[in-house]
C-alpha cells in the first residue's frame, strides 16, 4: 500500500549569493567578486569557494585573502567635484596624478564609473558595490547630464544627427540619440547640455568629433538622482545627504525588480 501522506518539504536554500554578499559589504562589484572566486581568494567557514552560486547564511564566516569580511560596516557615499587633469584610477604605470591622491578615503571606496583625465565635475564614490553596479549597468539606462564646450557652431544637420543618433563612432559603434539643448553659440565656440544613458568610453568627445567639433570642456553635473550644486568648489568633496542616499537606494530597488 502506497503511503500518500504529504512528505515534508525540504527547507529552501536561503541566504545571499556570494558575489552579491561581497558587493553589499562594499568590497567590490559582483563581477569583481566572481573574479576573486575564480582565483580562489574567497573562503566560507574555512573552505575555499568553488561554486559561484554559493549562498551565505547569517552566521557564516567569509574571508577574502585570509581576511574576514564585515557586512555590518557603515557604507560610504561621496560626491567629488573632480578637477581636470586627474585619473579615476588607484594606480597608473605612467605616474600620472590620480583622484585618490587628493581624497582621504578607505581603499574599498570606488568611483562610480569614470570621468576621463580631461573631464571634470560630478564623480560619485561609494563602498556599496550593489548600488555602484546598478548605476553603471548599461541595461539600467541611468541618465548622466553634462555641460559641454566645443569649437565652432552646430549646423542644423548636425543637431538633427546628434538628436537622432546612429552616428558612426568607429569600431562598429553607433552613437545613441542625445537629449540636448543649446546653451550659447558665439561662432568661435558653443556650449550645450547633453544627457546620455550609457556612459561609453569618451562617448561625448567621440560623437562631437564625428560631426567636426573638438570638445574643450566637459563637465558632468548630474548622475541619476544626484546633482552637482552650483558654487561647489572644484576639487572639493562631501558626504551625500541622507536624502540623496535614500534616492540611490530607491533607484537600486526599482532597478532590481
Amino acid at each position: 500500500m502506497n503511503d500518500k501522506r504529504k512528505q515534508p518539504e525540504k527547507p529552501e536554500n536561503t541566504g545571499v549569493r556570494i558575489n552579491k554578499y561581497l558587493a553589499s559589504c562594499g568590497l567590490c562589484s559582483r563581477r569583481e567578486a566572481d573574479k576573486m572566486i575564480e582565483a580562489g581568494r574567497v573562503q566560507v567557514n574555512g573552505e575555499v569557494v568553488t561554486q559561484m552560486g554559493t549562498k551565505i547564511q547569517p552566521n557564516d564566516l567569509v574571508l577574502v585573502d585570509d581576511k574576514p569580511v564585515d557586512n555590518n560596516q557603515e557604507q560610504i557615499y561621496l560626491l567629488y567635484n573632480k578637477p581636470r587633469g586627474l585619473l579615476c584610477s588607484r594606480k597608473d604605470d605612467k605616474g600620472r596624478p590620480l583622484i585618490y591622491d587628493h581624497l582621504d578615503i578607505p581603499a574599498h571606496v570606488q568611483s562610480v564609473g569614470r570621468l576621463d583625465m580631461d573631464s571634470e565635475g560630478l564623480l560619485l564614490l561609494t563602498s556599496n558595490g550593489e548600488i555602484l553596479q546598478t548605476l553603471i549597468a548599461p541595461k539600467n539606462k541611468i541618465p548622466r547630464k553634462y555641460k559641454v564646450k566645443f569649437t565652432g557652431s552646430l549646423s542644423l544637420e548636425s543637431i538633427e544627427k546628434l538628436r537622432n543618433g546612429g552616428i558612426d563612432l568607429g569600431k562598429g559603434e553607433l552613437s545613441d540619440p542625445w537629449d540636448m539643448s543649446i546653451d550659447s553659440d558665439n561662432g568661435g565656440h558653443s556650449w550645450i547640455t547633453v544627457t546620455i544613458k550609457r556612459g561609453r568610453w569618451r562617448e561625448i568627445r567621440r560623437t562631437l568629433d564625428a560631426v567636426g567639433h573638438i570638445v574643450r570642456r566637459l563637465i558632468r553635473v548630474r548622475f541619476g538622482p544626484i546633482k552637482l550644486e552650483e558654487g561647489m568648489p572644484i576639487g572639493s568633496w562631501r558626504n551625500l545627504s541622507s536624502k540623496e542616499v535614500a534616492a540611490l537606494k530607491r533607484l537600486h530597488k526599482d532597478a532590481s525588480k
